[in-house]
This record gives C-alpha cells, structure tokens and sequence, in this order.
C-alpha cells in the first residue's frame, strides 16, 4: 500500500512539471509563430546559460518568452527584440554574438589557436630535420675497427 502511495504522489509531481514547461501563446499569423521560435531558439537563457529560452523551464526564460511575444505584438522586428535583450542581459544572451572589439577573440581565438599549434610543429619537425642532417651519419675509421672486432668476437 505504501508502494501505491508513493508511486501515486511522484507521478502527480511528474505531471506538474511536465505542464509547468508549455507555454501557450495566439498568434495572428504562421509567420509571427515562425519569428518566435526562431528568437527563442536564438536567444541563451541567463540562468540555464546552455539552454535556449525555448526549451528552457527557468522562470526568467518563460518571463523572456512572454517579453518578446508582447514585442512581437507591438510590431517591433526581430533585431529591435535582440537589440534590447543585449541591452539588458549582455552580449552573452546571444548564442552568436556579433563580431565586435569585445568578441573578436570569441570569433578568431579558436583559429589563432590552431594556427598557432600548426606552426609550433611545423617548427619543431624542422628543426630535427636540420639536427639530423648536420648529425654524421657513418662512423670514423677507429670506430669502424672497433665494431668489426665486436661483431668478430660475437661470431666465435
């Protein structure tokens, strides 16, 4: 019975968080609802802050969704709504940040990086290329005489 009980209580809280995360919006046209998504799918919850606000269940991404559904309803297009995210949440609300002086490491850094590293190795194969060449290869008379006296002892 307590078995019952218990499975009874977790699946009523189940059922509460899967209808906490649908959000419900009218919307006067399809290209209205495609514009929506496409901004929540493009804007990064600051709390989750590996989630966009689309799929996010944080209260500020469902208070985020809701600000720019009444933009959407003002008539505002979707760089002005991008506009004043950033303005509020910083550059790090957008998934893609524009290129400026302040994430131009964020864009090039990682191509830096790999340039950088390519060049490291390119040097170093080369230097021991040089080492190698400039290092004799043959022995010296003695040394030849040596060996030979090695290798004749091994054979008796």
């Amino acid at each position: 019975m307590k078995r019952w009980l218990a499975a009874a209580v977790l699946s009523l809280g189940l059922v509460g968080l899967a209808q906490a995360a649908i959000d419900t919006y009218e919307f006067a046209t399809d290209a209205e609802r495609a514009r929506f998504r496409e901004l929540t799918k493009e804007l990064r919850c600051p709390k989750c802050q590996n989630q966009d606000i689309a799929d996010s269940n944080a209260p500020i991404a469902a208070d985020l969704r809701k600000e720019i559904f009444r933009m959407l309803g003002e008539g505002k297009d979707n760089q002005q709504i991008i506009d004043f995210m950033v303005d509020r949440y910083g550059d790090f609300v957008r998934y893609k940040p524009a290129l400026t002086g302040k994430t131009a490491l964020l864009w090039f850094g990682p191509a830096g990086l790999l340039l950088g590293g390519v060049l490291i190795i390119a040097v170093i194969v080369r230097r021991r290329r040089v080492e190698r060449s400039d290092s004799p290869n043959t022995l010296s008379v003695d040394e030849r005489q040596r060996l030979d006296q090695l290798l004749e002892k091994d054979r008796e």
